[in-house]
């Protein structure tokens, strides 16, 4: 026996390489880094989200703290599995097991194999909804920042994300052509935290690093409205004592160089493949970036002087693939053309 009329509930689920979205039609529900801390004895769950997140790299050896997302799929599934599990009971604690859910719809890279599209799927599986979709995060990211992914003209969407960088093409609701290259958040996040250690022999965690990617990370020496440099607290190598360094944009622009000549040569590469009359609807409309680390300063300058197209930067970048996924709940026949099973 069934209980159907209980299932009144649509979550979309935007499972992020750095940070977890979960939303219904009308409202973000929880946003959460994308972080788990177990008991490795009994494997149970101490902490989910911004909890573990404040206890990565600080947690005693009887806790075990996992990040179980990696190049934006899912790398550690029983990992994964837990912290969805607890992020959605968090913003839904009375739902019994016969409420369930109705449909459940999540973002999942374009370039992920079958094998991880299935790890994905399983994790879903443990809501009993009646029907669970994925759909490809660039046409979801699109879709978020108001672009109508089934016109014929061609738009080109940068999508940088904390794992991967996806570059696509989108027209008629598919992708007409791809590129994909690993420089993205986490791989800023490490080269930052590799500079400290090989210039200043000073040690720092990678949350570290990344707060000093959110601080004063650009992609550029030049730019408006820089932001004043910052204290950046370490132990020493050599002699195992707390230390500080200072550092401004100017030095993480040179951090990152590498990885963003590498986005802007597979922006070129994907232009080149794509068909003539696409390219042109793109050098007409320009490109779009999104993803978290589209909000490194300078980044449209950059892209429109090395690209010499307009270059449009959502203003909630972060929340691109959440707001397509999330329009498509309670109307999964509109787009069925889209979403996989």
């Amino acid at each position: 026996m069934t209980f159907n009329f209980l299932r009144n509930k649509d979550i979309a689920i935007d499972l992020g390489n750095t940070n977890t979205i979960v939303s219904d039609n009308s409202r973000i529900l929880l946003s959460q880094p994308s972080y788990i801390v177990l008991d490795p004895e009994s494997q149970t769950v101490r902490a989910v989200g911004e909890k573990a997140y404040n206890m990565f790299e600080k947690s005693p050896e009887r806790l075990l703290p996992v990040k179980p997302m990696k190049g934006g799929v899912i790398a550690d599934y029983d990992s994964a599995t837990k912290m969805i599990r607890q992020m959605v009971t968090d913003i839904a604690p009375r739902r019994s097991f016969f409420s369930g859910y109705n449909d459940i719809i999540s973002g999942i890279p374009f370039y992920a194999t079958s094998v991880e599209q299935q790890a994905l799927r399983d994790a879903l599986g443990q809501f009993n909804s009646r029907r669970t979709y994925m759909v490809y995060e660039p046409l979801a990211a699109a879709m978020g920042i108001g672009l109508n992914i089934s016109a014929p003209e061609g738009k080109m969407l940068v999508d940088i994300g904390g794992g991967i960088t996806e570059i696509v093409i989108i027209s008629l609701s598919g992708v007409a052509a791809f590129q994909s290259v690993k420089a993205a958040g986490d791989m800023f996040d490490v080269e930052i935290q590799d500079h400290f250690r090989k210039i200043y022999n000073m040690a720092i965690g990678i949350k570290t690093a990344e707060q000093v990617k959110i601080a004063v990370g650009a992609v550029m020496e030049k730019i408006a409205d820089a932001p004043a440099p910052i204290q950046v607290r370490g132990k020493d190598m050599i002699r195992g004592i707390p230390m500080i360094r200072t550092i401004g944009h100017q030095e993480v622009s040179r951090i990152l160089e590498k990885f963003i000549v590498s986005i802007e040569n597979a922006v070129i590469q994907t232009l080149e493949s794509c068909p003539p009359e696409l390219a042109a609807d793109i050098y007409e409309a320009g490109i779009h970036i999104t993803g978290g680390n589209a909000l490194l300063r300078g980044m449209r300058e950059r892209f429109e002087r090395r690209l010499n197209l307009p270059v449009h930067i959502d203003s909630q970048p972060l929340l691109s693939v959440s707001k397509g996924v999330a329009q498509m709940l309670g109307s999964t026949r509109r787009y069925e053309s889209i979403l996989i099973e």
